[in-house]
């Protein structure tokens, strides 16, 4: 279950003039890493139709960077929110909540959100979400242009918390494990986010190449990553994006848990026409 005293808090304010200039922001072919540090007030967006509502464009479909999804980091102040939060026909969104209550209205049915709520909603759902709480609330936002298959119906609504999802126990790990919203086995979906965990001294003990594309918000604790060539070290807010086939492997880095949420591609043919 989440801890919210242990999330990771935005960096809102610009540092000041006296500060050294430093980061830890890396853009290369085949990953980038954004640290929580970048995530300032002077790169945040706002949406048509969203009340009181400011969010940062973690990944999007650019030449050079993602090309299955855009993952956004929104934060909603009391009060705020939105009637139409999704404009663009065919869209399929997914929502895990880190702070704060949030009142979700889909086809009808409302639904109290709060921090580890886990929501798949299908690009025909019709939905609408407002913080009916007296605190800002914060949510990551995953969009993906859904891809139908004949004979597939489109996955149903998914409101659940965390809390509930039983982990999988990676074979013959030290404490490395994943909490799956989404059954696997449901072909329906293709996307899947989950929250992946290791405990103190946990490794992902082999290099990884795949041809599933990866967004990474670490939630929790500090880890190394091995990107390609390089190893980086990353922390609570930091967020990683990995093109498809980008070696990886990585080992929790700190004295604590090393938890992040995970975006992945999945159940579908690779494409031979243009999207």
């Amino acid at each position: 279950m989440i801890d919210p005293n242990r999330l990771p808090v935005r960096h809102g304010d610009v540092p000041p003039q006296r500060t050294l200039l430093d980061g830890r922001a890396i853009v290369t072919e085949a990953y980038t890493v954004i640290p929580r540090g970048s995530m300032t007030d002077i790169v945040n967006s706002r949406l048509p139709f969203w009340e009181n509502t400011l969010l940062w464009i973690l990944a999007c479909p650019i030449p050079g960077f993602s090309s299955t999804f855009s993952h956004y980091l929104v934060e909603i102040e009391a009060g705020g929110g939105s009637n139409t939060p999704e404009t663009e026909d065919g869209v399929e969104s997914t929502l895990f909540v880190t702070s704060g209550n949030l009142t979700l209205t889909v086809n009808g049915e409302s639904h109290e959100l709060e921090c580890g709520s886990f929501v798949y909603l299908p690009p025909s759902a019709d939905w609408s979400l407002f913080n009916t709480g007296s605190q800002q609330a914060g949510f990551h936002w995953f969009r993906k242009p859904y891809r139908y298959v004949k004979g597939l119906d489109e996955p149903d609504v998914i409101v659940l918390q965390e809390s509930d999802v039983k982990p999988y126990i990676m074979p013959d790990s030290n404490g490395w494990s994943t909490k799956r919203f989404v059954d696997k086995t449901d072909l329906r979906h293709d996307m899947h986010i989950t929250i992946v965990s290791f405990e103190p001294g946990a490794v992902i003990p082999f290099m990884e190449s795949h041809v599933m594309e990866h967004g990474l918000y670490v939630l929790e604790g500090k880890g190394v990553y091995k990107l390609n060539q390089d190893w980086i070290e990353v922390e609570a807010g930091d967020y990683m994006w990995l093109r498809a086939y980008c070696p990886q492997a990585c080992y929790s880095g700190g004295d604590g848990t090393f938890r992040y949420l995970l975006y992945k591609d999945v159940n579908r043919h690779p494409s031979f026409t243009s999207s």
